[in-house]
């Protein structure tokens, strides 16, 4: 279910790591977690962080995080999923959970009219070479957090043309409303990819 308001990233890794424990130690389902984020850059604990460019010179504050990837910007507009699923009875592969979630989004762009794929050797979801959702994640004890990042309106485009995504020059970002040739909020694609999720999960 989508959480509605904008949620600050630090309280979207609070939500995580609640998740996480309870799944842990007290067995509780997997689940996903969806919001939309308040205003903010990313990146993983990397030596090189060349990818934000500047940070004291970026519009939105910037915080270092403990998921795969380089940098990259989540706000309003953009639909944030947090899978929190038991990768130890998943096969244990940080690369076969990376493809699930890939499939996942591309399943669900697909109810939109919107054929998304991969490219070679790139982690995330495209439209030809239009770059339409980010993935990095992160594993606690085998259990999954962080996830996706998927743009669903124009609103989200313009902050990511102050780094440089994920650490791809060149990168174009495209959106699910611009590829679909239409209005698509991200409380309707949300309720898409719960369906998705939870169809996708049982079926592992």
């Amino acid at each position: 279910m989508l959480q509605h308001g904008f949620i600050s990233y630090a309280d979207g890794l609070l939500m995580q790591q609640q998740a996480v424990t309870g799944l842990l130690e007290n067995g509780d389902a997997e689940k996903l977690i969806l919001l939309e984020h308040q205003p903010v850059y990313t990146i993983g604990r990397l030596r090189d962080q060349s990818s934000l460019g500047d940070a004291s010179r970026l519009p939105h504050p910037v915080v270092e995080t403990n998921r795969g990837g380089q940098a990259t910007y989540h706000g309003p507009g953009q639909l944030v999923g947090y899978p929190i699923l038991d990768l130890r009875v998943r096969g244990q592969d940080l690369h076969a959970h990376l493809r699930w979630i890939e499939d996942l989004l591309i399943n669900a762009c697909r109810e939109f009219g919107v054929e998304a794929g991969r490219r070679e050797s790139l982690t995330g979801v495209w439209v030809h070479d239009h770059k339409l959702a980010s993935i990095g994640v992160g594993v606690k004890k085998w259990i999954s957090m962080h996830g996706f990042a998927i743009n669903i309106t124009p609103e989200c485009l313009p902050p990511f043309l102050a780094i440089t995504p994920c650490g791809i020059d060149g990168v174009t970002m495209t959106c699910l409303s611009h590829e679909a040739g239409r209005e698509i909020s991200v409380s309707e694609f949300a309720d898409v990819v719960v369906a998705a999720f939870e169809k996708k999960k049982n079926a592992t």
